[in-house]
């Protein structure tokens, strides 16, 4: 025998795990059928990427769940949102600035991160040394927000984004329209899963000259070797 199979008997910790699914097989099927589920499922994304009649209905906080959709912005409410975000002082560095924070978590390997789901303004996201200048900015885009009512805040986030790169462009004399398509939702606390969350949090970010420390090698400078 291994010591891990020891291990499951005499260690006093896994001894009590052990003992519970010998006398409750059934909770061992369930114990093991999930864990066998995320293992072949975690880097398919979120649950709309499922396809099949055997998709589970039940939604699982490893899986970032999202709420269904209840706005459906029309061109004018796009228009009138960017309108009073473009006029609520902001520089165009915090709009830029507050967008990127939102999208630039976004993994292609898992399709986790992102600006669905507006979990910039939710921990740990927030809470984060990099989104210092986006976590000033919130509030403004919250307020313009909730007065709309038209849009989710995960949309605004992305139009102000929008709004900071025309105004750019402008001050360059150059006349632009970014296509913006809505359609985002709002993530609440408990479908983040603030743990797993917090290691998407990125250790540097040149497009924000963000850089929390000097990382140095213990064996000297590497191009002294």
């Amino acid at each position: 025998m291994l010591v891990t199979d020891l291990t499951l008997r005499f260690d006093p910790e896994f001894e009590k795990i052990s003992r519970r699914f010998l006398n409750d097989p059934q909770a061992f099927n369930e114990a093991f059928a999930r864990a066998w589920f995320k293992l072949t499922h975690r880097d398919m994304g979120p649950k709309s990427r499922y396809l099949g009649p055997e998709v589970p209905k039940e939604d699982l906080i490893w899986q970032d769940p999202l709420p269904a959709a209840t706005h459906q912005p029309s061109a004018e409410d796009i228009a009138s949102l960017k309108s009073a975000i473009a006029g609520a002082g902001l520089s165009v560095s915090e709009l830029v600035s507050v967008a990127w924070a939102s999208a630039s978590t976004f993994r292609g390997g898992d399709k986790r991160g992102g600006a669905n789901g507006a979990r910039l303004a939710l921990a740990p996201q927030k809470d984060w040394p990099v989104n210092a200048i986006a976590s000033r900015v919130l509030p403004t885009l919250q307020a313009i927000q909730r007065a709309s009512g038209k849009a989710s805040l995960a949309d605004s986030i992305v139009l102000a984004g929008v709004v900071g790169v025309e105004q750019a462009a402008a001050a360059a004399g150059v006349s632009v329209n970014v296509p913006f398509t809505p359609g985002r939702v709002d993530a609440l606390p408990e479908q983040t899963d603030v743990e797993s969350f917090d290691l998407l949090q990125p250790l540097a970010d040149g497009f924000r000259n963000y850089r929390p420390y000097r990382r140095r090698c213990l064996d000297g400078n590497p191009a002294d070797r």
